[in-house]
């Protein structure tokens, strides 16, 4: 086996690593620790909103770090491993997929704002305060969970570019950023029809 085959042949394990981390289902796991599962509650999602509403703010709050850590920590490991620099941004993505597509879930998931945030966070930090700021205002004036995630997803191509992300990276946080919003569909047409559920701190 020659030295690109090699490399190839530890990218792709690396990439499937990160598919079946990203893919364990931290809100559905929390949500059946306390007896319930969250599929069946509230919205019907696994993120961290709907444990929040069904389960508590403690099970919210550690579904949203958890869902972050799944993306973060490959993204971070790759980072500053021998890989090519680039490459973190695709085991960002293998990541994200996993969770919005997991394995364990028959390729079903929840809808990926916080491994989103995770792998931003990694990838372009400077980027994720602008989507934060633009999030807390909507959320701050509307109140909607929904409304502040898609506008941020919207908003991220734009500052990774804008902030001198590499083509790799842009391109990623637009997959990343489309598949965010089209999971969305069903809070846009609540949101449009006046229908959607304000947040409840």
């Amino acid at each position: 086996m020659t030295g690109d085959q090699t490399t190839i042949l530890a990218q792709m394990i690396v990439i499937g690593m990160a598919y079946m981390i990203g893919s364990i289902p931290t809100g559905l796991l929390l949500g059946k620790a306390y007896g319930i599962d969250v599929r069946k509650e509230g919205s019907g999602n696994i993120g961290a909103t709907n444990l929040y509403r069904t389960v508590g703010r403690k099970v919210g709050i550690i579904t949203l770090i958890g869902d972050c850590l799944k993306g973060m920590l490959p993204v971070l490991i790759v980072k500053y491993s021998a890989f090519a620099p680039e490459f973190a941004a695709w085991v960002g993505l293998a990541a994200f997929c996993g969770h919005v597509f997991s394995v364990f879930l028959r390729f079903k998931g929840g809808k990926g704002v916080a491994t989103a945030l995770g792998v931003f966070l990694a990838l372009a930090p400077l980027a994720v305060l602008a989507a934060i700021a633009l999030f807390a205002l909507l959320m701050f004036i509307w109140r909607y969970v929904s409304l502040g995630s898609i506008s941020a997803a919207a908003a991220m191509p734009l500052a990774v570019f804008f902030l001198g992300g590499t083509r790799t990276e842009l391109l990623v946080t637009v997959v990343i950023a489309a598949i965010v919003i089209i999971r969305h569909h069903e809070n846009i047409r609540r949101l449009l029809s006046g229908t959607e559920n304000k947040f409840k701190a």
